[in-house]
């Protein structure tokens, strides 16, 4: 449930912000009547992310056997590079990428265009609700599928009241802090699916185990337990790692965070 609280609250505020800055700008080029066509752009496309979710999971439930471990790897390992790119994206992009959606948001008001807004809010919350999509169905994979709804919705809940206040000005938010720490937090998120993403094609026989079982602490922390499920979600624990697993999961983790700490933060 944490894991896709903490998700949901990522993407969700990523989203909200997007639109806050569309919005922004309409009110002050006062063109109120041009914010219809935002809010449906925003709206329509996350009709259609939740429907891309419940896709992915039915299919996801349709395999059985190998193909059903082939699939979870692949969807874990899809969900982990797009998860890195994303981290990178906001690090490098953040600032600049307001200016641009300012500036283009200008120009569609320019042409009197209410389509370039909906299509501008469209893509741009739907690039957000698609990832926020295939996290959540890898992370369905690990734990069961109505706890991470349940943290899903708890999260979205809590980036709505997040962003009436910020928009309100009833609270202050060090955003450039927010995403530092949540991109940190991702990272060791995805770390954890490489690992699971690793180990169901060990099951598949794809990627050999090498050592079947490193350590077994199962008898200490089991990894079914409340605790040990709350720890596979957000770290990637694994009571009985194979090898492959624990290299792919600290080599993963070891460059992504030397490469992100040696990235230059945009500055606009």
């Amino acid at each position: 449930m944490f894991a896709s609280f903490f998700l949901s609250l990522r993407e969700g505020l990523e989203a909200a912000l997007i639109i806050g800055v569309v919005l922004g700008t309409l009110e002050k080029l006062n063109k109120n009547e041009m914010k219809g066509s935002v809010w449906a752009g925003a709206g329509i496309s996350a009709i259609l992310s939740i429907a891309v979710g419940w896709v992915l999971n039915r299919i996801g439930a349709s395999f059985e056997g190998r193909a059903e471990e082939i699939f979870e790897g692949i969807a874990m390992l899809l969900a982990a590079g797009i998860l890195t790119w994303t981290v990178f994206w906001m690090r490098k992009q953040a600032k600049a990428a307001g200016a641009k959606l300012e500036a283009d948001t200008i120009n569609a008001v320019m042409k009197g265009s209410n389509t370039a807004l909906f299509s501008l809010a469209f893509i741009s919350v739907f690039r957000e609700g698609l990832e926020l999509a295939l996290f959540l169905t890898a992370a369905s994979m690990k734990v069961d599928g109505s706890q991470v709804l349940i943290g899903a919705a708890l999260g979205l809940a809590a980036v709505a009241v997040i962003a009436v206040l910020l928009f309100r000005s009833l609270i202050q938010l060090n955003l450039n802090q927010f995403f530092r720490v949540t991109s940190i937090l991702l990272i060791i998120f995805a770390a954890g699916l490489v690992a699971h993403g690793i180990h169901e094609f060990n099951e598949a026989g794809i990627i050999p185990n090498v050592i079947e079982h490193v350590w077994d602490i199962n008898h200490i922390l089991d990894e079914n337990s409340t605790i040990g499920l709350l720890l596979k979600v957000i770290v990637g624990y694994n009571g009985n790692p194979s090898l492959t697993e624990i290299l792919g999961y600290v080599i993963y983790l070891v460059f992504i965070i030397m490469l992100y700490n040696r990235q230059p933060q945009s500055t606009g």
